[in-house]
């Protein structure tokens, strides 16, 4: 684990308090921070968008094709969908946002307020059925300052945790990696919510 001292200059040690960063592996993301595309968004076919729908959000494309095995759809409720991030944190990296393209909670129903709450809970139990994770780390980024990559749809993120996940995942960290691709998690999780008798 490595730990990074970073105190101001100007500060003594009776002043501030050492600050300790922890370093999530994630190379997979640098895609995303260079901008790459996922092929999804370059698919030339007309989708039946929602009303209000965004044609070059991922969410709403997922949302109007969940059938299509590279939007990485996990679940499809009355009023939200659950994605897998195709630039994950972790294994297990869902995104859980309601159908409609809305960037601001106050333009949430009732409805969809209750559905994401159960979704996000349903997909814990998944992901603990499936991958048996120590934690999670579960948010909103709400705005573009916030770190919300797609500010203008909203979406829940859900982290698997292991113990020891934020080193550099070699051999002398003694950590567990869990290597998995896109592709054979989402066959896992689509798998196992049938066999606990979820709706898919």
């Amino acid at each position: 684990m490595l730990k990074h001292n970073l105190r101001p200059f100007f500060a003594t040690d009776k002043e501030l308090p050492a600050v300790d960063y922890q370093h999530l592996w994630a190379p997979w993301r640098l895609a995303y921070i260079q901008g790459s595309k996922d092929d999804s968004q370059s698919d030339p076919r007309p989708l039946a968008l929602l009303p209000g729908a965004d044609s070059t959000c991922f969410l709403c494309r997922a949302a109007a094709d969940p059938q299509r095995k590279g939007r990485f759809v996990v679940s499809l409720g009355k009023q939200i969908i659950t994605v897998l991030n195709r630039y994950p944190y972790n294994n297990g990296h869902l995104l859980v946002a309601p159908q409609k393209h809305h960037p601001r909670l106050d333009q949430l129903s009732q409805d969809e307020h209750c559905e994401l709450a159960e979704g996000i809970s349903r997909m814990v139990g998944l992901l603990e059925a499936t991958l048996h994770p120590d934690g999670f780390n579960i948010g909103l980024n709400l705005g573009r300052v916030a770190g919300a990559g797609l500010p203008g749809h909203l979406h829940w993120h859900i982290v698997p945790r292991w113990r020891g996940d934020t080193n550099f995942m070699p051999v002398v960290a003694a950590t567990h990696v869990v290597p998995q691709s896109l592709e054979a998690l989402w066959e896992l999780l689509i798998a196992a919510q049938k066999e606990l008798g979820g709706r898919s």
